[in-house]
């Protein structure tokens, strides 16, 4: 009973040493963190108030490892205390490592994001930074993450034996596991893929499966589309590779808009013409560089003219389309009623009737000659 009492007061005081040493690396820890607070307040940028707050939780983890750490070698744990401590370091050690790493790229890519501005006009430079710093981010917290588990297995005995074992059929494993992953997989490239090639990136507008919208999050293995209605189209990341598809902001934000009328053969289109110069000219939505109307067919009873427009980018392009049609139809019914398209009779004329007496004497004639 007295080894037992004075074995138990020896690991009551290394768990006291332990814990003596958590907590002064946790007021070390606050410390750090207030004056690195209280030196970020003093700068304009964001920038280091995001870093200190992505890292306040893992480096307070990080600061009690360093100090058990320091304590270990005052401990004579024994050969089965070496041996749990050496089993939870193994763990822990890792698991922290890959929790800065996966926070370091997180606040990279928020840093990006608070840097990158979409909404102004001319956002083409900033929406190609996010979307390329969106994609690598997400490949290279799934790398850590993957990294990170594979290293805290690694550590169990058990698990290690196990992994040699495997490692002999690796390549009939490997064979299954593509075979089976293989859409996941050709997803996953295709993300890789689009990160370099860029064909779409965030905030574009495209036109998928005969859907309208804006690219919303471009994720590993599939792409969110906003529709027009708040609906949300959801497309793995292979369809932009393999597929056809429309994208009006590839390498900027203007676009031209069509409306198109139907008015009467007859109608005055110089005229129309002007009056579209003049309702173009007044709208807000109008960024003046082309405003112009075209007859582009004709038809027995009407024809087709086109209102072409342009505007900075798709949605005000698309306001800009209504706007026009609404006034020059209007205008058309308050101002040019004959323009309006109209339905005509076709009237077919019937030869007219000849005299009694030439048609017998003609007759007559005709029979008197055959004869």
């Amino acid at each position: 009973m007295p080894h037992i009492g004075a074995e138990a007061s020896i690991w009551l005081r290394y768990i006291l040493i332990a814990l003596a040493a958590i907590l002064v690396t946790g007021l070390i820890h606050r410390a750090a963190v207030f004056l690195l607070r209280r030196a970020a307040a003093r700068t304009a940028s964001q920038s280091d108030d995001i870093v200190i707050a992505r890292f306040r939780n893992p480096t307070r983890w990080l600061f009690a490892l360093i100090g058990l750490s320091i304590v270990k070698p005052f401990m004579d744990l024994g050969p089965q205390g070496n041996g749990w401590w050496s089993f939870l370091a193994g763990l822990t050690a890792p698991a922290v490592t890959g929790w800065m790493l996966a926070t370091a790229l997180s606040a990279a890519n928020e840093i990006v994001q608070l840097r990158t501005d979409i909404s102004v006009a001319d956002n083409l430079l900033a929406r190609r930074r996010r979307t390329r710093v969106g994609i690598l981010y997400r490949i290279g917290l799934f790398l850590v993450l993957i990294g990170t588990l594979c290293l805290m297995l690694m550590s169990i005995p058990a698990v290690r034996a196990v992994g040699v074992t495997l490692a002999a059929s690796a390549g009939i494993g490997a064979l299954a596991v593509g075979a089976a992953a293989q859409p996941a997989l050709k997803n996953v490239i295709a993300g890789i893929q689009m990160a370099f090639t860029e064909p779409i990136r965030i905030d574009d507008v495209v036109i998928v499966d005969g859907e309208w919208g804006r690219i919303e999050e471009i994720r590993l293995t599939y792409v969110v589309i906003n529709i027009w209605d708040q609906r949300r189209l959801v497309v793995p990341v292979s369809k932009f590779l393999e597929e056809n598809f429309q994208n009006w902001t590839r390498s900027s934000s203007e676009l031209l808009g069509t409306a198109f009328l139907h008015v009467d053969r007859t109608a005055d289109v110089p005229r129309l013409r002007a009056k579209l110069t003049e309702i173009v000219s007044a709208d807000p939505l109008w960024d003046g560089r082309v405003c112009g109307l075209q007859v582009t067919d004709s038809f027995p009873t009407y024809l087709e003219l086109r209102c072409l427009v342009s505007a900075a980018n798709a949605g005000r392009a698309f306001d800009l389309r209504c706007n026009v049609r609404e006034a020059m139809t209007a205008f058309i019914a308050r101002d040019m009623p004959e323009a309006l398209p109209r339905t005509r009779e076709l009237v077919t004329l019937q030869p007219a009737s000849e005299p009694a007496g030439t048609s017998s004497s003609s007759s007559s004639g005709s029979a008197s000659s055959s004869v």
